[in-house]
């Protein structure tokens, strides 16, 4: 007879056995099996990020909204769209960063009878609203620059190189925040693509303003705001994809199905893996559901259940349903 663990994973007893505390953790002095252990504590590299995150949310925030308004005065009182689009460029990811942040704070609340998942798509929602927020403004600033680009606007380039300057330390400062690893958080990743994409942005504005103060090119601003523009574009394209694709529940980056399937196939007593997918749950946290087939008295189900889940966890899979079932 069938009977499920606290996690909704079946297993199979044979006539006649009992079940040792170990086996079932409703019994004896209360340890759980370590196949239900590593299920509560799921594999690092998913869950590593939280504590610093609400940190680096804030003071990127706060400093890129600064280097916003700082921007925009000086690109309209100095007449360079590069640098309007570079604030532009920031305001959009100051948008970003306050729906990334709150979607984090959301995806960290406890599942409920409605939400019986939780909240981890808030994760994937913020990055596709965060897309298409960066490529409605690199539409106004390509426009823009498409017009400006025959018209010879004066461009004063001494306080837009300094202003350019500043955006470069603010972004790159805001990334670091953030840490180094974020490839298992496509949230954070977004942030962290756009902190980096301004700062190499503002670097192009630095390198046009200096030219422009040296050659009076005042058409190479209209330029560089174009260009600007194409950058823009082709980040928040990127990151649209990885949204959507998150969103219609692909297999997340990073994870190879052909090694999830044979991880759970050489596992000992196995027969056949069937029904078997995985997705995201949120941006950060990968999970897994599978029929198992194996022989029945060749290795104790509880065991089985524990080795699959180290070696799923060891590929970065930590939230994992396991159903196994008899030999046909």
């Amino acid at each position: 007879m069938a009977q499920p663990n606290d996690h909704g994973h079946s297993h199979h007893q044979s006539p006649g056995h009992h079940p040792t505390p170990a086996e079932n953790p409703s019994q004896g002095n209360g340890a759980s099996h370590p196949a239900v252990a590593i299920q509560r504590q799921p594999h690092h590299r998913q869950h590593q990020h939280r504590s610093g995150s609400a940190r680096a949310f804030r003071w990127s925030v706060i400093l890129n909204s600064g280097l916003s308004a700082l921007q925009l005065a000086i690109g309209f009182g100095f007449g360079s769209l590069a640098l309007i689009g570079d604030a532009v460029h920031n305001l959009g990811d100051v948008a970003g960063l306050l729906l990334g942040w709150g979607a984090e704070r959301l995806s960290s609340r406890a599942p409920n009878e409605r939400f019986t998942y939780g909240f981890g798509r808030s994760t994937q929602l913020a990055s596709l609203a965060n897309a298409v927020l960066i490529l409605m403004a690199s539409a106004v600033v390509l426009m823009e620059g498409i017009k400006r680009l025959g018209a010879s606007t004066e461009v004063i380039s001494t306080p837009v190189a300094w202003a350019a300057a500043a955006g470069i330390v603010v972004n790159l400062f805001s990334a670091r925040l953030f840490g180094h690893d974020n490839s298992h958080d496509l949230n954070r990743r977004a942030a962290v693509i756009h902190l980096l994409g301004d700062a190499a942005v503002s670097g192009a504005v630095l390198v046009s303003a200096i030219v422009v103060g040296i050659t009076h090119w005042y058409w190479l601003d209209a330029a560089t705001g174009i260009a600007v523009g194409l950058a823009v574009a082709w980040s928040g394209w990127g990151l649209l994809r990885d949204a959507m694709q998150v969103a219609l529940d692909a297999v997340p980056p990073g994870i190879e199905m052909a090694a999830v399937d044979q991880a759970l196939r050489h596992l000992p007593g196995v027969l056949d893996v069937h029904h078997l997918h995985v997705w995201g749950m949120s941006t950060s946290q990968i999970a897994l559901t599978a029929h198992v087939v194996r022989r029945p008295l060749e290795v104790d189900d509880m065991a089985l259940l524990h080795q699959a889940k180290v070696r799923l966890a060891e590929i970065g899979i930590a939230h994992s349903t396991i159903q196994l079932e008899p030999p046909s």
